[in-house]
């Protein structure tokens, strides 16, 4: 639902990713078709789906390497914008305004002007969510953003996730129960490529079927 906060979990092979995947038009559908805003959006390529605002983080942060933290949201923020707009677009003062403020959200100010290269991997993570929010989406897709975080990072990306919930519907993959505990909201746990379970973090731990498949392999 809009403004929603999901997490969805399950053992490996059960189709998460697989999902995200379709989501995006990464992969195409054998069957059945997907909406979006009540848009079929089954056949949209990609970009256009992203265009549509829906954007996506992937496991492994991508980002510009060799660009300052500020460089790199201001980039991911044209995001929406064709070539032909990329090369011949001024930059906005409201690109410009709204760097800092995505800044604060992932708490990067004080490393606004170091290249990417120089961050840590948490830090990276952190940006790349940064970059999703310069595209200004309307759902955000985020596949296990606490992967080879420390404990700390962890936190912090929990908290960092719950404020910017408050403003678009965020759909995550993770491993991490203790995570998942921390932002709470609803749970979706997928096997074999099925729902199999629905409802709050505390139901969910309580569900004999998931303890069977999931949390009992944990």
């Amino acid at each position: 639902m809009k403004g929603e906060l999901r997490s969805i979990v399950g053992p490996n092979g059960a189709g998460k990713t697989t999902l995200f995947n379709l989501i995006t038009a990464n992969l195409k559908p054998s069957a059945g078709r997907m909406f979006f805003k009540g848009r079929d959006i089954t056949n949209l390529s990609p970009e256009k789906i992203c265009r549509m605002g829906i954007s996506r983080k992937f496991q492994t942060p991508s980002v510009f390497t060799n660009l300052t933290v500020s460089e790199n949201i201001l980039t991911a923020g044209y995001g929406k914008l064709g070539m032909s707009s990329i090369l011949f677009r001024r930059i906005e003062k409201s690109d410009l305004e709204r760097v800092p403020l995505i800044l604060e959200t992932i708490n990067l100010v004080q490393k606004r002007d170091q290249p990417a290269r120089h961050l840590s991997h948490g830090e990276r993570q952190w940006l790349e969510i940064g970059m999703i929010l310069a595209t200004q989406p309307a759902l955000m897709l985020l596949d296990e953003p606490t992967a080879g975080m420390t404990p700390a990072e962890t936190m912090e990306t929990a908290r960092l996730i719950r404020g910017i919930s408050r403003n678009l519907t965020i759909v995550v993959i993770e491993h991490d129960l203790k995570f998942l505990r921390e932002i709470g909201e609803k749970v979706t746990v997928m096997h074999n490529g099925s729902i199999l379970a629905e409802g709050t973090f505390e139901e969910i731990e309580r569900n004999d079927d998931v303890r069977r498949v999931y949390i009992g392999r944990e």
